[in-house]
């Protein structure tokens, strides 16, 4: 079955993600060259085994040959309204207190998910939330690790790290639970936690061994400092967990009643494939460089904060309209196998 690759829609961890589409709609998919494929190819392993109206739908993993070389490339539904860091700057830099619920409620709700599963994102923030019809999802998991791992590396993004992270001690699901309360300040303010500090290697070194959490906004409600207050906790076996947050009275009745806010947004399309579709590749012939054919296929803790000052890049998930003809490539599969 051919599929066409559109425009660059953003860059994940550990790969670019473009816009694709079928006969049967429109969807995303995220790609890397084979030979350097392994995060990819161990995000899919992740998304596969997942199915939550809170987190990015998995639709399938192929390989094509592009420009001679062989492109590794993971199908997710297509989220039209882009990341919740994007939206959050189109509503000028702040959400107000109702969506801010609204989207929190979401995330726990993905959190929770995951974490009943064994399954740490290690990346939360407004970058890696991606917006649709329904509201947010959580995507992105080239971080993602099992809680048993224990010799997975630690990753995610430095200034949404828990103390302990940095640290380089633990990376658990109480990690996560601290990156959603930066993810809501960030929500609040427009900004990632910890702004006034211009030294990446300054505020790492504080996030790991001050005594200091982020500036809770004033300006939130009781309830929503309250709930910040059970995320930004410095021991981490003090933080509430997912399934606990969502009792609370800030996002609790919420979740009870399963409301969705509207997204002030026009309406985009979206994917409407399944996995049954891409078990359906058949194999054909190239059409040339256009054509894609796929197939189944101990640090010190100082040296470790300045490592992660050092690379503190954020990855950038920006939209483009342009939807020209020209930018689309076809690609065709060459056979039913599906990577597992």
């Amino acid at each position: 079955m051919e599929w066409q690759r559109g425009h660059t829609i953003g860059h994940g961890s550990s790969a670019t993600v473009y816009t694709a589409a079928c006969r049967g709609g429109v969807f995303a998919v995220k790609s890397l060259e084979l030979s350097q494929s392994e995060p990819l190819q161990k995000e899919q392993s992740f998304l596969s085994s997942l199915s939550s109206p809170y987190v990015v739908t998995y639709k399938g993993c192929g390989i094509t040959t592009e420009n001679n070389k062989l492109i590794f490339n993971l199908f997710m539904e297509y989220m039209p309204f882009g990341t919740l860091a994007e939206l959050t700057r189109e509503r000028g830099g702040r959400f107000e207190e109702p969506a801010i619920a609204h989207y929190t409620s979401q995330i726990v709700q993905g959190l929770e998910y995951l974490h009943s599963r064994g399954l740490v994102h290690c990346d939360i923030k407004g970058a890696n939330i991606l917006i649709g019809e329904g509201g947010a999802k959580i995507g992105d998991f080239g971080c993602a690790k099992r809680v048993a791992d224990e010799a997975a590396a630690i990753g995610g993004t430095p200034m949404f790290m828990a103390p302990e992270v940095v640290r380089g001690e633990d990376q658990g699901c109480a990690s996560d639970i601290w990156s959603l309360g930066c993810t809501l300040i960030e929500m609040a303010t427009g900004d990632a936690p910890w702004p006034n500090v211009a030294d990446p290697f300054s505020v790492l070194y504080y996030i790991a061994y001050s005594s200091e959490v982020p500036q809770i906004p004033r300006f939130l409600s009781q309830e929503a400092r309250d709930f910040l207050g059970k995320c930004l906790r410095r021991n981490p076996q003090e933080r509430w967990t997912a399934s606990e947050l969502l009792k609370h009275p800030f996002v609790g009745k919420l979740c009870s009643n399963k409301q969705v806010l509207e997204t002030n947004s026009s309406s985009s399309p979206t994917s409407i494939l399944d996995h049954g579709f891409w078990s359906s590749f058949e194999e054909s012939e190239s059409f040339g460089n256009s054509v894609h054919r796929s197939s189944g296929v101990e640090i010190s803790a100082c040296g470790r904060v300045r490592m992660l000052a050092l690379h503190s890049g954020l990855p950038c998930w920006a939209r483009h309209d342009d939807d020209d003809e020209e930018n689309w490539i076809t690609a065709r599969g060459i056979s039913g196998e599906i990577i597992r």
